[in-house]
């Protein structure tokens, strides 16, 4: 006899996804600025940062499967699949809601790893939203945060899916509504460590904590940029020739860069003109994240 609780589980997610099989997007983020204001006792470093949303993702399918195995297709070749966000997130999950499915999980990796854009903690976030509806997990997306927190610093924004003001190690959120805008993000298509980046004795750790009403109209600023630029050429090259074309910030802890544009065909006819041994795309910032409007998430 089939198990009854299984048989109602895989039914409900069949409805909701058209046979247990759909596609979701993990998208990129900019950070407008990025402050280090301190440093905790176990080492880790306290953020001040402004967190947006690209209209550019990754993108996700998920297959249900009721033998309980949890798969990953395609993604990024170079991290073993125990190393993986997207198969930690599922086995978290899992483990937290005591499921018996698991999940074919096929990952189209648009979002270049190293690059400061997000793609690792977006793809574990939108893994946690995903399988919370194909799962009927039913957890809150506080609860589904404080998941994804022990997974990274950066998943709690993506799993909100709103423009935030991040403190704490970039935890600590208030919700933003920031005027939308055309940008061109640059690749240069170099790997940024992150840990490489923080353990570097040219990086300023010490900024004065600012106010979330003044911080538009103060001088901010990337402390990490400084850094990258020095260590590596790429991105200095890439830099300066994007300044030539309008202002320039760097997102994250690097590499890729971006620029705001009036409109997309300006950004676009920038993006047309950039030497070769770069890549880029052209997106519009978003305060809403694409993956919760796909999901129907009023957030």
């Amino acid at each position: 006899m089939a198990d009854p609780f299984l048989t109602h589980r895989v039914a409900a997610s069949s409805a909701m996804t058209g046979g247990g099989d759909f596609l979701l997007p993990a998208p990129a983020k900019i950070n407008h600025f990025l402050h280090i204001t301190g440093r905790r006792a176990d080492g880790y470093h306290l953020l001040q940062t402004a967190f947006q949303f690209l209209d550019y993702s990754d993108q996700i399918q998920f297959q249900l499967r009721t033998d309980g195995l949890i798969e990953r297709r395609g993604g990024n070749a170079d991290i073993p699949v125990c190393d993986d966000l997207v198969i930690r997130a599922a086995q978290l999950l899992r483990q937290d809601s005591r499921v018996p499915f698991g999940v074919t999980l096929s990952v189209n990796k648009r979002l270049p790893l190293g690059g400061g854009l997000g793609g690792g903690s977006s793809d574990a976030a939108t893994v946690l939203l995903g399988l919370n509806q194909l799962w009927g997990c039913g957890l809150s997306l506080d609860a589904l945060a404080r998941l994804g927190l022990s997974l990274g610093a950066d998943v709690p924004v993506f799993v909100h899916g709103r423009a935030a003001w991040a403190e704490g190690v970039g935890e600590q959120l208030v919700f933003l509504d920031l005027p939308e805008h055309w940008y061109l993000i640059l690749q240069p298509n170099v790997h940024v460590s992150t840990a490489e980046i923080f353990a570097n004795e040219g990086l300023t750790r010490h900024c004065q904590p600012i106010k979330i009403a003044t911080s538009f109209n103060s001088q901010t600023k990337n402390v990490f940029e400084r850094v990258v630029r020095k260590m590596f050429p790429e991105v200095d090259d890439a830099y300066h020739w994007l300044s030539g074309h309008a202002a320039v910030k760097m997102t994250g802890s690097g590499a890729c860069l971006f620029a705001e544009f009036a409109s997309e065909m300006q950004a676009q006819q920038v993006l047309n003109i950039m030497p070769e041994q770069w890549s880029g795309f052209v997106a519009r910032s978003a305060s809403v994240s694409p993956l919760h409007k796909a999901l129907g998430i009023a957030v």
